[in-house]
């Protein structure tokens, strides 16, 4: 049971994880803190938090639990903010979608990363964004991953790794540089792909007719590139390595496509497009592909 949470960001991510909380009779008080006043009236409005204030500092005060769900480029501040006035007991973790930069905004802002912070990151979120967007079903058989650190508090964990599952997720653990390795391939890169692919058509000269005529599945695959642009920007910064790498990585991909298509080479995009249709059966939709016929001849 968590005496009261301080949710440091009273957005889709957070409010979500307070309404679930809160179905699940896991929290006493939430107090929310924001930059807008007028988001935060809306979630009181909405009974997603029980009190609010726009001082972070303020929000901590008696938190035993504290989640962070601001845009990573504005962590360092709220750290910067908070120190001195935490509980002796408080946990602290969040839901970056990097686990490096939190945990480099922790130790320089601590001087080391707190035996107390718990970083995670639940993989779930929607195209919305405010609280006004959040309900409590966000996290409902949806992955959270933990990234804790050797000196990382093992009580400490265990309540992260407890408010979660109360949310209805299912939590893993990771390791941070991994972590942020895999979500570059996952989740990063599919965003720029999204939004590249909408910014190149925007500046086509006949981009009106172009989306006017837009079919359902350029619609399904360019839906996140309504995500938060600022959220975005400070993803791409402190995951540039991992993300870069990938981004290069898919250049090539789309160059030899190019090439293939180019030459008219139906052989080898059958082969493309064969592997790409298994491999999504059998990672994303988890069937497993068909077993080749076995030879009469062989068999008995």
């Amino acid at each position: 049971m968590i005496e009261r949470l301080a949710l440091i960001g009273v957005g889709l991510i957070g409010g979500s994880l307070a309404r679930a909380l809160r179905g699940a009779g896991a929290v006493g008080e939430i107090i929310g803190c924001g930059r807008s006043a007028e988001n935060l009236e809306l979630a009181f409005d909405l009974g997603v938090i029980d009190g609010c204030t726009r001082d972070p500092a303020v929000a901590v005060e008696d938190a035993d639990m504290v989640f962070l769900a601001v845009p990573l480029g504005a962590v360092r501040g709220v750290l910067e903010r908070i120190q001195g006035r935490l509980r002796e007991d408080a946990v602290i973790t969040d839901g970056g979608s990097v686990k490096g930069s939190i945990v480099a905004d922790a130790a320089a802002v601590f001087g080391e990363v707190p035996a107390r912070l718990v970083p995670g990151h639940p993989i779930a979120g929607t195209e919305h964004s405010g609280v006004g967007a959040s309900f409590p079903e966000l996290y409902h058989n949806r992955r959270v991953i933990l990234t804790p650190l050797p000196q990382t508090d093992v009580v400490a964990l265990e309540r992260v790794r407890t408010m979660w599952q109360a949310a209805g997720a299912v939590v893993t653990e990771m390791d941070v540089a991994h972590h942020d390795h895999v979500l570059a391939a996952t989740s990063h890169l599919p965003h720029m792909l999204a939004f590249g692919l909408v910014d190149l058509l925007a500046r086509q000269q006949d981009n009106d007719e172009i989306f006017r005529y837009a079919a359902g599945g350029f619609r399904d695959f360019t839906r996140i590139a309504s995500s938060n642009p600022v959220m975005w920007r400070d993803i791409c910064i402190a995951n540039a390595d991992a993300l870069s790498g990938m981004l290069a990585r898919f250049g090539e991909e789309m160059t030899d496509l190019a090439e293939t298509i180019r030459r008219r080479d139906g052989d080898h995009l059958l082969d493309i497009f064969s592997r790409a249709k298994t491999a999504r059966h059998a990672y994303v939709d988890g069937v497993s592909p068909p077993k080749p016929e076995q030879d009469p001849e062989q068999s008995g």
